[in-house]
């Protein structure tokens, strides 16, 4: 069929791909059902993946063979189904598993289903489809939470390989991770560094299942949990304040609060550090800037280039020391104003 001069069917195609829903929500499901785990042994049939994961089999025939079109499993043969290096991080015991990482979260879903509310006023559409911020939904629906920690645990196992070089946190003595979640990232820190003690933070409801988690990583007796709220108090008198992914959850006058709390507890010889993704100053392909829309839509928050962050850490009492791309988050430090930097 001719095509029209000046018209690029690649383009078109492209674009396609991109504006797609399909393949992200079809790739969560086969996470939410472990299809990856049931391929670990090698190809299977689309009827013994369905009873192994309780799915309707032609339905997640169809499935599998949508994800085998971009290359997230292998049709090896008419109805059998395999890995690719691609599903790699999907299994459970990848070492670096993404399985839990892409969970499907009805409520965010439906927050971003209205992102043209955003772009009329800058707000959270979260809060106007539910009637309540993000925060509070999540301590009202345990299983959300849950789905959220572990959303998270999946994502702090690569965080941790890939921040462990950028500083040298066994120099420290205590460590308070504020908004620390379940503690799984201050566990591993704890485990890598024998010599460190940890204090962990964040409300009641999120620290609950903190116990297991530092129990499990065997650091337990190292970690104090300390149920509370990052605005009203932070424990006073650590060395090292650790803040991950936690400032781009709020807009700037919270997130100063944030900062402000943090500095009237930190003494004057203490450490701010921040793990984020900071926005890159190109147009260069870049996950801060997508998690930068999603986090207008659930939060109202936002990502923040390294401008923006040194003159938010300047209002609430911290000069940017030094700041150290990873391959994944962007490790920010900060120090009290004023205090002579020997870095």
């Amino acid at each position: 069929m001719a095509v029209e001069p000046g018209v690029d069917l690649d383009a078109l195609h492209e674009l396609t791909r991109l504006a797609d829903y399909v393949v992200p929500f079809a790739i969560r499901v086969a996470c939410d059902l472990g299809v990856a785990d049931h391929l670990a042994e090698g190809p299977r049939t689309v009827d013994d993946l369905a009873e192994a994961t309780g799915a309707h089999a032609p339905s997640l025939h169809r499935l599998l063979r949508a994800l085998a079109g971009e290359g997230v499993f292998a049709e090896t043969e008419p109805g059998v189904f395999g890995l690719t290096q691609l599903a790699q991080p999907l299994l459970t015991a990848h070492p670096l598993s993404l399985r839990a990482a892409y969970p499907l979260l009805p409520a965010d879903i439906n927050a971003l289903a209205r992102i043209d509310w955003c772009l009329r006023d800058g707000r959270a559409a979260f809060d106007r489809v539910y009637g309540e911020d993000y925060w509070s939904h999540l301590s009202r629906h345990p299983d959300q939470s849950a789905a959220v920690d572990a959303w998270m645990a999946g994502l702090n196992r690569v965080h941790l390989r890939t921040v462990a070089s950028a500083r040298d946190w066994g120099a420290a003595r205590t460590v308070v991770d504020v908004g620390g979640g379940n503690g799984a990232f201050l566990a591993g820190l704890l485990a890598r560094h024998h010599g460190l003690r940890g204090v962990l933070l964040d409300l009641p409801h999120v620290v609950a299942a903190a116990p297991g988690v530092l129990a499990e990583a065997g650091v337990a007796d190292r970690c104090e949990i300390v149920p509370g709220s990052f605005f009203e108090q932070v424990p006073a008198g650590a060395d090292l304040y650790v803040l991950k992914t936690v400032l781009p959850g709020w807009p700037d006058p919270q997130a100063r609060s944030i900062l402000r709390t943090i500095r009237a507890a930190m003494p004057a010889t203490g450490t701010l550090v921040l793990l984020e993704a900071v926005i890159a100053d190109d147009e260069k392909f870049d996950v801060a800037k997508l998690v930068d829309v999603h986090t207008l839509v659930v939060s109202g928050g936002r990502h923040r280039d390294r401008r923006e962050l040194a003159a938010l850490l300047a209002e609430a009492g911290f000069d940017l020391r030094r700041v150290v791309p990873t391959p994944t988050l962007t490790l920010v430090e900060a120090i009290p104003t004023g205090r002579e930097s020997t870095g």
